[in-house]
């Protein structure tokens, strides 16, 4: 269910999950919706859960008060792609689509279009640098993919099936180059191990040693690349 938190005047949206894994309540910061999620063990009332949610505001408003901020896909905004800093320049002269140039991306066509045009030229390119990664990781270690899908996942930037069937998230495009290539990794591996276990963590160093520091990044700065367009 959802609710609202009242803080400090502002309506906090507040999303209620029961977990069977959770021994006690707790609460996590929600980056996509710039609100909170409170987590229940079975079986603890909900109003047991708003009121420790309600006890919580000044963490809330700090944790909510550090989220990085919004970048919308307008003119003159910078995106890392790939991790590189682009500004955006819309070119309503040309005729090209869009087309990164100089540290530049440049956005032709009305200005009303812009966003969808960027958005597009985005998840294109993250298809093309994860499939350039992908094939030639499965073939060295002689497994099949059946497929790969470019989405907006909203909870995991990669995931596997029992059928060999890869999906990632566009996202990736804007987190540095050895980030994407660790997450292409890491699902290739579940090609042989659907897992995490020892053996699974084994491989996925095989097929990308140094593979520490990006998986890092991505804890820590991973929130920050659902807060762009």
């Amino acid at each position: 269910m959802t609710a609202r938190l009242e803080i400090d005047g502002r309506a906090v949206p507040l999303r209620v999950r029961r977990s069977a894994l959770a021994a006690r309540m707790s609460l996590r910061i929600d980056g996509l919706a710039d609100g909170i999620v409170l987590v229940l063990p079975p079986g603890a009332p909900l109003a047991d859960g708003l009121r420790f949610a309600a006890g919580q505001h000044d963490w809330i408003r700090h944790r909510l008060a550090a989220l990085p901020q919004r970048v919308a896909f307008v003119d003159g905004a910078v995106l890392p792609v790939l991790g590189t800093p682009h500004r955006v320049r819309h070119r309503p002269e040309c005729r090209r689509g869009v087309w990164a140039d100089g540290g530049e991306v440049h956005v032709s066509g009305h200005a009303e279009h812009l966003p969808r045009r960027l958005g597009d030229w985005l998840k294109t390119r993250a298809r093309e640098e994860i499939v350039a990664r992908a094939y030639p990781l499965a073939q060295a270690i002689d497994r099949r993919i059946a497929g790969i899908v470019v989405r907006d996942q909203r909870s995991r930037w990669g995931s596997c099936t029992a059928a060999g069937r890869l999906a990632f998230s566009w996202r990736l495009v804007l987190a540095p180059e050895a980030v994407l290539a660790y997450v292409v990794a890491h699902e290739v591996a579940h090609l042989v191990e659907l897992n995490h276990s020892s053996a699974f963590w084994r491989l996925v160093h095989r097929l990308m040693p140094g593979m520490a520091a990006p998986r890092h990044w991505l804890k820590l700065n991973g929130q920050s690349l659902h807060r762009y367009g």
